[in-house]
C-alpha cells in the first residue's frame, strides 16, 4: 500500500506542475486571436477537440478508440466508455496569423494554454468519466475604417478582446455491445469586450466611444450516442451524433456611452460627457442548437478514417435580448490515421502515429453579402515518449494551414498556421502492487 500511495503522488505531483508551468506560460499572453472576423457573435468559435483529433481535420463525432491508448473525446461524450486507464491531456496552442486587405499585411503571433483534461474509468468498457476545461471562444481585434464627414478625415476604430471558456463534467454509459451514450453538464465563462470610436480629425473636435463589455457565466449541456458495427474480430465501423442543447447563459452587461475631446497633440483630455451609462444590468446569452453528424471506419492498432458533417442555429444567437444577425453555420471534415506497427520493439518511427485531414466551415458571419468561409488541411503525429506494463505516455503535435475570408469586395483574408501540442498519460493509479 505505502509503494501504491508514493506512485500515486508522484503522479499527482507531476500533473500539478505542468498544469503550474502551463498557466504560466497563459498568463503571459492575454490576447489569443488577431482576428476581425472576431469581433461579430461570440468570436472566433473553438472546437471541442485534443491535437490528436485536430491532425485529422477535427472529426470526433464517431472516434471512439483510435489506437491502443485512451483518448479523451470530449465532443461526444458517448466515446467516454472507452476510457480504460486513468488519462491526463494537457496542451497548449500558437497562431501565425497573417491578415490581407489589398496591397496591406500585417502579421502576429498569439499562444496560449490550449486544454486541460482529464478521464478515469468507472466500470472498464461500460461507464467513463470526463472533466476539463477548454477555450470555446476567442476575441481579439484592432483595426479602423475611414471615410470624410464634410471636408475632414473621419476614423472609426474597433478594438476587442476577451472571450469564453467552457469547463465540463461528463459521462458515458455503453448499453448492450455495440450502442453508447453521454452527456456533459459544461459552465461557460468569460468576459467578451468590445469597443468602438468615431473620430473626426479636425483640431478639438467632439469624438465619441462607446464600450460595451458582457461578463458570462452560465450552465449549458451537451450530449451524444454511438452505434458500432463489427465487421470482423479488429474491423469496425461507428456511426456517431454530439450536439449541444439550446441554453440561456446569465450575463453582466456593462455598457459606457461617452465623448470626449482629443487635443492637437492627439492626447485624450478626458470625458466631455457620458451619454448613456449601464453598470451591472443582469441580462442573458441564448445559445443555439447545434448538430454534428459522423462515422469512422478502423482496424484496431493500424488505421482510422472517418468524416464529419456539423451545422449550427446561429441565426436564433441573442445576447442581451438582442439578435446578433448573424447566419446558421455548417462544416465537413475528413481524416484518418496510420500507425505502421504499434508493436515494434526496434523501429520507433513503425509505432508513431501519423495523421492528416481536411475541414471546411461556412461560418455564421456574412460581410458585403458574402459568406466568410474557412477551410484548412490538417497533420500530425502522435509520438510515444514511455510505456510500461501501466502507464503510456505520448505527445501529440498538430498542425493546421488555413485560410479564412478573401480579398473579394473589400474583405479581409486571414492565412494562418496553428500548432497545438499535447501530452497525454495514461496510467493505472489504483492497482496495488503484488509481493511474489
Amino acid at each position: 500500500m505505502k509503494s501504491l500511495l508514493s506512485n500515486m503522488y508522484k503522479k499527482v505531483n507531476y500533473i500539478a506542475a505542468v498544469l503550474v508551468l502551463f498557466t504560466g506560460i497563459t498568463a503571459q499572453a492575454q490576447i489569443t486571436s488577431q482576428s476581425p472576423y472576431s469581433r461579430y457573435g461570440l468570436g472566433n468559435v473553438k472546437q471541442l477537440v485534443l491535437p490528436q483529433l485536430r491532425a485529422m481535420g477535427g472529426i470526433s463525432a464517431g472516434v471512439y478508440k483510435p489506437n491502443g491508448y485512451s483518448n479523451i473525446n470530449m465532443q461526444n461524450p458517448a466515446s467516454y466508455p472507452g476510457i480504460s486507464m486513468t488519462t491526463a491531456d494537457i496542451g497548449i496552442s500558437g497562431t501565425f496569423n497573417t491578415l490581407s486587405q489589398g496591397s496591406l499585411s500585417e502579421k502576429s503571433f498569439n499562444g496560449s494554454l490550449s486544454h486541460i483534461a482529464f478521464a478515469f474509468p468507472i466500470k472498464q468498457g461500460k461507464t467513463g468519466l470526463s472533466f476539463g476545461l477548454m477555450p470555446f471562444t476567442q476575441v481579439g481585434y484592432d483595426y479602423q475604417t475611414q471615410g470624410r464627414v464634410d471636408t475632414s478625415n473621419a476614423i472609426t476604430r474597433f478594438t476587442g478582446q476577451g472571450g469564453l471558456s467552457k469547463a465540463y463534467l461528463g459521462i458515458g454509459q455503453a448499453i448492450g455491445d455495440n450502442f453508447r451514450i453521454g452527456a456533459n453538464v459544461e459552465y461557460i465563462f468569460g468576459e467578451i469586450e468590445n469597443t468602438s470610436s468615431f473620430e473626426l480629425q479636425r483640431l478639438n473636435a467632439i469624438y465619441s466611444r462607446i464600450q460595451d463589455k458582457n461578463s458570462v457565466g452560465g450552465v449549458s449541456f451537451s450530449y451524444g450516442a454511438q452505434y458500432e458495427i463489427k465487421l470482423g474480430s479488429k474491423k469496425r465501423i461507428t456511426l456517431g451524433y454530439s450536439g449541444s442543447a439550446s441554453s440561456n447563459i446569465n450575463s453582466t452587461k456593462t455598457y459606457l456611452a461617452s465623448q470626449f475631446i482629443r487635443t492637437s497633440e492627439g492626447d485624450d483630455s478626458g470625458i466631455a460627457d457620458t451619454t448613456t451609462i449601464i453598470d451591472g444590468a443582469k441580462t442573458s446569452m441564448k445559445l443555439p442548437l447545434t448538430h454534428n453528424f459522423g462515422f469512422t471506419i478502423q482496424k484496431d492498432n493500424k488505421w482510422m478514417f472517418g468524416a464529419d458533417y456539423r451545422m449550427g442555429g446561429w441565426k436564433k444567437l441573442t445576447i442581451s435580448g438582442v439578435n446578433q444577425g448573424l447566419q446558421d453555420s455548417w462544416g465537413v471534415s475528413a481524416g484518418g490515421q496510420y500507425t505502421p506497427d504499434i508493436t515494434s520493439i526496434n523501429n520507433y518511427f513503425k509505432r508513431v502515429d501519423y495523421r492528416i485531414g481536411y475541414t471546411y466551415d461556412k461560418t455564421y458571419i456574412q460581410k458585403a453579402g458574402q459568406d466568410i468561409k474557412q477551410q484548412a488541411v490538417t497533420f500530425g503525429l502522435g509520438l510515444p515518449l514511455a510505456s510500461s506494463r501501466y502507464s503510456i505516455y505520448k505527445m501529440n503535435f498538430t498542425t493546421e494551414i488555413g485560410q479564412r475570408g478573401s480579398l473579394s469586395n473589400g474583405l479581409v483574408k486571414e492565412n494562418y498556421i496553428n500548432f497545438h501540442i499535447g501530452f497525454t498519460l495514461n496510467d493505472t493509479w489504483f492497482i496495488k502492487n503484488k509481493l511474489y
